[in-house]
Protein backbone atom coordinates (compact mmCIF):
# COMPACT_ATOMS: atom_id res chain seq x y z
CA UNK A 1 0.00 0.00 0.00
CA UNK A 2 1.54 3.71 -0.36
CA UNK A 3 0.05 5.81 2.77
CA UNK A 4 1.74 9.14 2.76
CA UNK A 5 3.92 8.34 -0.39
CA UNK A 6 3.15 11.74 -1.58
CA UNK A 7 5.76 11.99 -4.59
CA UNK A 8 5.65 10.99 -8.50
CA UNK A 9 6.84 7.18 -8.40
CA UNK A 10 6.88 7.97 -12.31
CA UNK A 11 4.32 4.52 -13.08
CA UNK A 12 7.43 2.56 -12.26
CA UNK A 13 8.52 0.25 -9.55
CA UNK A 14 11.13 1.65 -6.63
CA UNK A 15 14.45 0.19 -8.52
CA UNK A 16 12.95 1.23 -11.95
CA UNK A 17 12.52 4.53 -11.00
CA UNK A 18 15.78 4.54 -8.95
CA UNK A 19 17.93 3.71 -11.94
CA UNK A 20 15.95 5.82 -14.73
CA UNK A 21 16.51 9.00 -12.04
CA UNK A 22 20.32 7.87 -12.12
CA UNK A 23 20.88 7.90 -15.61
CA UNK A 24 19.00 11.68 -16.41
CA UNK A 25 21.60 13.02 -13.62
CA UNK A 26 24.13 11.37 -15.76
CA UNK A 27 23.17 12.72 -18.87
CA UNK A 28 22.12 15.70 -17.30
CA UNK A 29 25.42 16.33 -16.11
CA UNK A 30 27.69 15.08 -19.17
CA UNK A 31 24.94 17.02 -22.08
CA UNK A 32 24.20 20.23 -19.56
CA UNK A 33 20.86 19.67 -20.85
CA UNK A 34 18.83 16.90 -21.79
CA UNK A 35 14.72 16.80 -23.29
CA UNK A 36 11.86 14.45 -21.20
CA UNK A 37 8.80 14.99 -20.04
CA UNK A 38 7.60 17.64 -17.18
CA UNK A 39 6.64 15.16 -14.69
CA UNK A 40 9.92 13.57 -14.96
CA UNK A 41 11.59 17.01 -14.80
CA UNK A 42 10.65 17.38 -11.61
CA UNK A 43 11.41 14.58 -10.00
CA UNK A 44 15.08 14.59 -11.51
CA UNK A 45 14.86 18.45 -10.26
CA UNK A 46 14.62 16.46 -6.67
CA UNK A 47 17.09 14.04 -7.30
CA UNK A 48 20.29 15.89 -9.00
CA UNK A 49 20.36 18.96 -7.59
CA UNK A 50 21.74 17.66 -3.78
CA UNK A 51 23.99 15.76 -5.66
CA UNK A 52 25.27 19.43 -7.51
CA UNK A 53 25.54 20.60 -3.95
CA UNK A 54 27.62 18.26 -2.25
CA UNK A 55 30.28 18.61 -5.22
CA UNK A 56 30.89 22.33 -3.76
CA UNK A 57 32.90 20.18 -0.99
CA UNK A 58 34.68 17.89 -3.18
CA UNK A 59 36.38 15.13 -0.21
CA UNK A 60 36.25 11.39 -0.81
CA UNK A 61 33.20 10.62 1.39
CA UNK A 62 31.12 13.33 -1.07
CA UNK A 63 32.63 11.86 -4.50
CA UNK A 64 31.28 8.42 -3.03
CA UNK A 65 27.83 9.35 -1.51
CA UNK A 66 27.33 10.93 -5.81
CA UNK A 67 28.89 7.83 -6.94
CA UNK A 68 26.46 5.51 -4.92
CA UNK A 69 23.48 7.63 -6.84
CA UNK A 70 24.79 7.94 -10.36
CA UNK A 71 27.27 4.79 -11.05
CA UNK A 72 28.92 6.63 -13.46
CA UNK A 73 32.70 7.62 -13.30
CA UNK A 74 32.19 9.77 -16.35
CA UNK A 75 29.58 12.06 -15.01
CA UNK A 76 31.20 12.37 -11.31
CA UNK A 77 34.36 13.75 -13.20
CA UNK A 78 32.44 15.89 -14.52
CA UNK A 79 30.42 17.21 -11.83
CA UNK A 80 33.46 17.65 -9.29
CA UNK A 81 35.51 19.14 -12.09
CA UNK A 82 33.95 21.34 -14.10
CA UNK A 83 30.25 21.95 -12.66
CA UNK A 84 30.91 22.50 -9.46
CA UNK A 85 33.21 25.41 -10.54
CA UNK A 86 30.11 26.82 -12.39
CA UNK A 87 27.84 26.83 -9.51
CA UNK A 88 30.29 27.45 -6.66
CA UNK A 89 28.66 30.90 -6.16
CA UNK A 90 25.85 29.69 -6.68
CA UNK A 91 23.29 28.83 -3.71
CA UNK A 92 20.83 26.92 -5.16
CA UNK A 93 18.45 26.52 -8.31
CA UNK A 94 20.93 25.23 -10.55
CA UNK A 95 18.49 23.55 -13.04
CA UNK A 96 15.83 25.60 -14.84
CA UNK A 97 12.68 23.67 -16.85
CA UNK A 98 11.41 25.33 -20.27
CA UNK A 99 8.13 23.82 -21.46
CA UNK A 100 7.98 22.95 -25.21
CA UNK A 101 4.26 21.82 -25.33
CA UNK A 102 2.54 18.80 -25.99
CA UNK A 103 4.00 15.33 -27.60
CA UNK A 104 2.02 14.16 -30.41
CA UNK A 105 2.12 10.66 -29.82
CA UNK A 106 0.42 10.40 -25.93
CA UNK A 107 -0.16 14.12 -25.55
CA UNK A 108 1.97 14.46 -22.46
CA UNK A 109 3.91 17.87 -21.51
CA UNK A 110 7.70 17.81 -22.96
CA UNK A 111 10.29 20.22 -21.53
CA UNK A 112 14.15 20.93 -21.67
CA UNK A 113 16.08 21.01 -18.23
CA UNK A 114 19.24 22.55 -18.43
CA UNK A 115 21.85 23.61 -15.73
CA UNK A 116 21.11 27.48 -15.31
CA UNK A 117 25.02 28.20 -15.24
CA UNK A 118 25.88 26.47 -18.57
CA UNK A 119 23.03 28.76 -21.08
CA UNK A 120 25.28 31.81 -22.33
CA UNK A 121 22.44 33.29 -24.08
CA UNK A 122 20.87 33.48 -20.72
CA UNK A 123 23.37 34.98 -18.82
CA UNK A 124 24.04 37.57 -21.25
CA UNK A 125 20.48 38.40 -21.00
CA UNK A 126 21.13 38.47 -17.20
CA UNK A 127 24.10 40.54 -16.91
CA UNK A 128 22.93 43.62 -19.32
CA UNK A 129 20.08 44.04 -16.82
CA UNK A 130 22.42 43.51 -14.17
CA UNK A 131 24.21 46.50 -15.56
CA UNK A 132 21.30 49.01 -15.83
CA UNK A 133 21.45 51.08 -12.76
CA UNK A 134 17.79 51.68 -11.62
CA UNK A 135 17.76 55.75 -11.26
CA UNK A 136 14.76 56.90 -9.41
CA UNK A 137 12.05 59.22 -10.24
CA UNK A 138 13.65 62.78 -9.08
CA UNK A 139 17.09 62.55 -9.94
CA UNK A 140 16.42 60.65 -13.10
CA UNK A 141 14.19 63.32 -14.15
CA UNK A 142 16.50 65.87 -13.44
CA UNK A 143 19.25 64.24 -15.07
CA UNK A 144 17.46 63.79 -18.52
CA UNK A 145 15.54 67.37 -18.33
CA UNK A 146 19.51 68.45 -18.33
CA UNK A 147 20.61 66.34 -20.94
CA UNK A 148 17.58 67.59 -23.02
CA UNK A 149 18.43 71.23 -22.34
CA UNK A 150 21.90 70.90 -23.42
CA UNK A 151 21.12 68.35 -26.97
CA UNK A 152 18.49 70.98 -28.04
CA UNK A 153 20.35 73.95 -27.58
CA UNK A 154 22.90 73.77 -30.59
CA UNK A 155 20.07 72.85 -32.96
CA UNK A 156 17.97 75.54 -31.48
CA UNK A 157 21.22 78.57 -32.32
CA UNK A 158 22.19 76.52 -35.96
CA UNK A 159 18.45 76.20 -37.75
CA UNK A 160 18.67 73.76 -40.87
CA UNK A 161 17.77 74.79 -44.73
CA UNK A 162 14.23 73.62 -44.28
CA UNK A 163 13.49 75.92 -41.45
CA UNK A 164 15.28 78.95 -43.35
CA UNK A 165 13.45 78.41 -46.22
CA UNK A 166 10.32 77.55 -44.58
CA UNK A 167 10.64 81.37 -42.63
CA UNK A 168 11.40 83.13 -45.73
CA UNK A 169 7.92 81.61 -47.16
CA UNK A 170 5.93 82.76 -44.16
CA UNK A 171 7.90 86.45 -44.18
CA UNK A 172 6.84 87.28 -47.78
CA UNK A 173 3.07 85.56 -46.96
CA UNK A 174 2.87 88.21 -44.08
CA UNK A 175 4.00 90.79 -46.48
CA UNK A 176 1.88 89.91 -49.13
CA UNK A 177 -1.52 89.95 -46.82
CA UNK A 178 -0.29 93.18 -45.07
CA UNK A 179 0.04 94.64 -48.47
CA UNK A 180 -3.85 93.44 -49.53
CA UNK A 181 -4.72 94.87 -46.02
CA UNK A 182 -3.47 97.99 -47.29
CA UNK A 183 -5.08 98.54 -50.60
CA UNK A 184 -8.62 97.17 -48.72
CA UNK A 185 -8.43 100.23 -46.47
CA UNK A 186 -7.53 102.73 -49.35
CA UNK A 187 -10.50 101.66 -51.18
CA UNK A 188 -12.91 101.98 -48.34
CA UNK A 189 -11.79 105.45 -47.28
CA UNK A 190 -11.68 106.82 -51.04
CA UNK A 191 -15.15 105.41 -51.08
CA UNK A 192 -16.17 107.18 -48.01
CA UNK A 193 -14.75 110.58 -49.22
CA UNK A 194 -17.02 110.43 -52.22
CA UNK A 195 -19.94 109.66 -50.52
CA UNK A 196 -19.11 112.56 -47.64
CA UNK A 197 -18.69 114.91 -51.33
CA UNK A 198 -22.17 113.83 -52.45
CA UNK A 199 -23.77 114.30 -49.39
CA UNK A 200 -22.56 117.56 -48.42
CA UNK A 201 -23.72 120.03 -50.89
CA UNK A 202 -26.86 118.23 -50.71
CA UNK A 203 -27.34 119.18 -47.21
CA UNK A 204 -26.61 122.96 -47.90
CA UNK A 205 -29.32 123.82 -49.89
CA UNK A 206 -32.14 125.88 -48.57
CA UNK A 207 -35.43 123.65 -48.55
CA UNK A 208 -38.41 125.30 -50.47
CA UNK A 209 -41.21 124.66 -47.74
CA UNK A 210 -40.58 127.86 -45.72
CA UNK A 211 -40.36 129.96 -48.55
CA UNK A 212 -43.92 128.90 -49.94
CA UNK A 213 -45.63 129.29 -46.18
CA UNK A 214 -44.52 132.80 -46.52
CA UNK A 215 -45.52 133.94 -49.70
CA UNK A 216 -48.94 132.62 -48.62
CA UNK A 217 -48.99 134.57 -45.62
CA UNK A 218 -48.24 137.51 -47.80
CA UNK A 219 -51.53 136.68 -50.23
CA UNK A 220 -53.64 136.99 -47.04
CA UNK A 221 -52.62 139.95 -45.90
CA UNK A 222 -53.07 141.89 -49.49
CA UNK A 223 -56.57 140.35 -49.79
Amino acid sequence: MRHGKKFNHLGRTASHRAALLSNMASSLILHKRIETTVAKAKELRKYVEPLITKSKDDSTNNRRVVFAYLQNKESVKELFGIVSEKVANRPGGYTRIIKLGNRLGDNAEICFIELVDFNETMLAASAEKAGKTRRSRRGGAKKEEGTEAIAVAPIAETPSAEVVEDAVVVEEVAAEAEEEVVEVATETEVATEDVVEEVAPAAEEPTDAPATEESTEEKGEDA
